[in-house]
């Protein structure tokens, strides 16, 4: 075995909470070392999440809305747009390989931080052996240690699943051809993302979802909006599903006189207590994530894990051995990058000056990818029922918003959740083209508890689509049915 080589702070994992931890660490001057294996430098965001999914979802938005065009003024050609699902990933590729050699290894560099490639196991407190690779026999120790290893697609254990052929958010990155028809298991973020990716890209796309609504975990009309405008588009939504068998098929088909087999897959249901079939060439199992806590050692430097294999962590991201921080997915829900590095900073913080940083999870925003965009902080009208046995509420319809009108694109809503005694905004949900560019005032208005007189004595420029949140806010005190365009 190497000999042991020490540090202030060593991290396991290569993603944003650790990263963000690196520089906060060189801050302080203190010196770093990380352990990277699984996914490339930079973790799920740069690699498999974030930066690919929204740079997929952008290519197909390209080709699909076209035919879609509202305004009589244009015209195209008799010929339909077509796509390249190789070249988008050759493109996809050179982004993500750009992004990862400039905001993680030339960062790493810049920060001296040492980075060791394998996989790595805690020891001893805050020694981590690596077990394979280059460095493999390598132990390194520090003052301070962090676990920063993230999640990974975690797949829902049907009868039938372990016989099947089936692509994640990860496999389906390294598919060369295009699905031509695909059943999506599960309704959250990923999987609509992914439904609207392949379907824009020319795939036929049912989605499977167990509750009675697409983003189940969000406001209820934000799902049933999203899915009204899926249905718009041609991609099958079933609720309500109960899955009760998955299995592969392989049929003979003609082909100009030739013979091939064509493999497929069944998926069986419960739907409303009704037995239906669902058939496809492929299917995509979008089940959630896991946080890969498996094999790494925490059981030597007792360091708990809950049932879904979160690593358990105090309100200051310490776990039960004073030395060991954790950030990131690895700590649960919300898996977010912005999360995790927002906690990869201040477990540093923590850690070596005691700082006490915490995060208010009320007021992180989510977005989700598709078209149109779903964004969404803090409290939703049925969690405020239920904590206060009221819900003072105000929906704004985006077909009602002069900027929605003139670019002739109404979908969706917004809707603003207000403190019944006191105005304060406590809860925001949208659906809407620009929502992730609309949540940040949101966001904002929530975590220092503006009122909805805040924003509506904000002036707001006419016209944009941030003008439905004000209207929103302005509907608790009018009658907007009423208002012209530059009513304050």
């Amino acid at each position: 075995m190497s000999s042991d080589r020490e540090y202030d702070l060593v991290i396991l994992g290569g993603g944003a909470a650790a990263f963000a931890a690196i520089t906060e660490a060189s801050r302080r001057k203190l010196s770093t070392a990380l352990v990277n294996s699984g996914l490339p430098l930079g973790g799920t965001c740069v690699n498999v999440g974030c930066v690919p999914s929204k740079h997929l979802l952008e290519v197909g938005k390209t080709a699909f809305e076209p035919p879609l065009n509202p305004f009589d003024a244009v015209q195209y050609g008799e010929n339909e747009s077509t796509t390249d699902w190789a070249n988008a990933l050759d493109e996809k590729d050179r982004l993500v390989a750009q992004l990862r050699e400039q905001n993680y290894v030339d960062v790493a560099d810049y920060f001296e931080t040492d980075i060791y490639e394998g996989s790595g196991r805690f020891t001893d407190s805050t020694t981590i052996e690596i077990v394979d690779g280059d460095a493999e026999g390598t132990t390194i120790t520090g003052e301070k240690a962090l676990i920063a290893t993230g999640s990974s697609p975690w797949i829902a254990p049907f009868d039938g699943i372990e016989d099947v052929a089936y692509e994640t958010s990860e496999t389906i990155l390294e598919r060369r051809n295009l699905p031509k028809s695909i059943i999506m298991i599960g309704g959250g973020y990923i999987g609509l993302e992914w439904s609207q990716i392949l379907h824009h890209m020319g795939t036929d796309v049912t989605i499977l979802q167990r509750s009675e609504h697409v983003l189940s975990t969000m406001e209820g009309q934000l799902g049933r909006e999203l899915q009204r405008c899926f249905e718009a588009e041609g991609i099958e939504v079933v609720t309500g599903v109960d899955i009760r068998y998955i299995e592969s098929t392989a049929t003979v088909a003609a082909d100009g006189g030739t013979q091939a087999v064509e493999h497929g897959v069944v998926v069986t249901a419960d739907v409303d207590s009704e037995h239906q079939d669902f058939t496809a060439t492929d299917l995509f199992v979008a089940t959630g994530v896991r946080p890969n806590s498996e094999d790494i050692g925490l059981d030597a430097i007792g360091v708990e894990i809950d049932e879904a294999g979160a690593v358990v962590v105090d309100e200051h991201f310490q776990t039960a051995n004073p030395d060991v921080y954790a950030a990131g997915d690895i700590i649960g829900e919300p898996m977010l990058e912005t999360v995790a590095a927002k906690e990869g900073n201040h477990a540093v913080k923590n850690a070596f000056e005691n700082e006490g940083k915490t995060i208010d999870y009320n007021t992180v925003p989510k977005v989700v990818f598709t078209s149109p965009e779903v964004a969404a902080v803090g409290t939703t009208e049925l969690e405020y029922m239920a904590e206060h046995g009221t819900c003072t509420c105000r929906t704004v319809d985006m077909e009602d918003v002069p900027k929605a009108k003139a670019v002739e694109d109404t979908r969706g809503l917004l809707q603003v959740v207000k403190h019944h005694e006191t105005d304060k905004i406590v809860g925001v949900h949208m659906i809407t083209p620009r929502a992730a560019d609309m949540i940040p005032e949101a966001t904002l208005a929530v975590k220092f508890g503006l009122t909805v007189d805040d924003i509506i004595d904000t002036i707001h420029p006419f016209p944009t689509f941030s003008e439905a949140f004000k209207h929103a806010c302005q509907a608790f005190r009018r009658d907007v049915s009423t208002m012209s365009c530059c009513v304050e």
